[in-house]
């Protein structure tokens, strides 16, 4: 990330990003970790809908999923050398400065700082709660 804070998205996801959204995409807050989440535009349409569906009521965990997944939501495009602009916002939530991880996971990217991203890593490393559906 530069002192701008334009994001260049590595070269292995750009040609995917872009069939898949043209490069409109939506930035936004984890819920749980803090990290970025980037969505195409039209995936984070469907995800959008159905975290507002969610009644939060009686439930805090729903509203503070609510409040930071479509709270932080920014929409951004890819310029044509294939780097996004995160605000200072985002970049203060996630404790992004220089070094960055940037993680693939299912139709989403996780932007991550650095040593946040190692930390994660330590500290699941034992985590045994895998789930049963997997064949291994």
């Amino acid at each position: 990330m530069d002192a701008k804070g334009r994001l260049a998205i590595p070269a292995r996801y750009r040609a995917a990003l872009d069939s898949a959204c043209q490069g409109h995409l939506v930035v936004t807050a984890h819920h749980t970790e803090r990290c970025l989440l980037v969505y195409p535009e039209p995936l984070w349409k469907d995800v959008s809908e159905h975290i507002n569906k969610i009644s939060n009521i009686k439930s805090i965990t729903a509203r503070r999923l609510q409040r930071l997944l479509l709270g932080y939501a920014t929409q951004v495009e890819m310029d044509a050398n294939g780097r996004i602009l995160l605000s200072p916002t985002l970049r203060d939530y996630a404790g992004l400065d220089k070094g960055l991880m940037i993680t693939g996971v299912g139709d989403k990217l996780e932007i991550w700082n650095e040593k946040s991203w190692s930390l994660w890593l330590d500290e699941s490393a034992n985590a045994d709660d895998l789930p049963d559906e997997l064949p291994f």
